[in-house]
């Protein structure tokens, strides 16, 4: 399956635009391979690319009280990079590191204005995909809100069955907001059901 297709096949069920259009936006980027923990946005930085997730998996940490935080996991088919810094251009305290090894497709922040207001669908493409990122915000806000770490682990196993081999345990216990022996103690309780 070629790129085009692949994230053609993400989005469709949002909004389907022709195979074209996916075409012209891939010919915006670049398809990279990335190693297990590689960081490629720096806390204290500006995020230059938005990234497209093909096959792997990394998440989104925050620099606080001398510890990162992690704030957000990433899988195969998920945009992915510091989406903030992305669009106002100014650094923020995100760090945004693979988790495995990864296949990205990347965007620079300059082609993808160009792609936005120079193409047929491309105003629309980046409305959708930032649409889409914030409704995955505030889903998971509302998540973070509402759900016990328990249930918010259930849809995380639900939704990446290979969560404990794709992604380090420390990380996900962050982004529950537990320690890693209460993630431990989560999953002997369901593995016990």
């Amino acid at each position: 399956m070629t790129t085009s297709q692949t994230i053609k096949l993400a989005f469709d069920p949002y909004f389907e635009v022709p195979i074209e259009a996916w075409d012209s936006f891939v010919e915006l980027g670049e398809t990279l391979s990335f190693e297990k923990e590689q960081i490629i946005k720096e806390n204290g930085s500006t995020e230059k690319y938005l990234y497209f997730i093909l096959k792997g998996s990394g998440g989104i940490l925050l620099w606080n009280n001398h510890n990162f935080v992690c704030i957000d996991l990433c899988y195969d088919g998920d945009f992915f990079g510091d989406y903030m810094s992305f669009l106002d251009q100014k650094t923020s305290p995100l760090e945004v590191v693979i988790f495995e090894p990864s296949l990205l497709f990347r965007i620079s922040k300059t082609n993808f204005d160009k792609l936005s207001s120079n193409t047929t669908f491309g105003d629309k493409i980046c409305r959708f995909a930032s649409e889409g990122l914030f409704i995955h915000k505030q889903k998971q806000q509302i998540d973070i809100l509402t759900k016990t770490a328990m249930e918010r682990y259930i849809e995380l196993q639900t939704k990446q069955p290979q969560i404990i081999q794709r992604t380090p345990q420390k990380y996900i216990a962050s982004y529950l907001g537990i320690t890693p022996q209460s993630l431990s103690r989560i999953r002997k309780e369901i593995s016990n059901h």
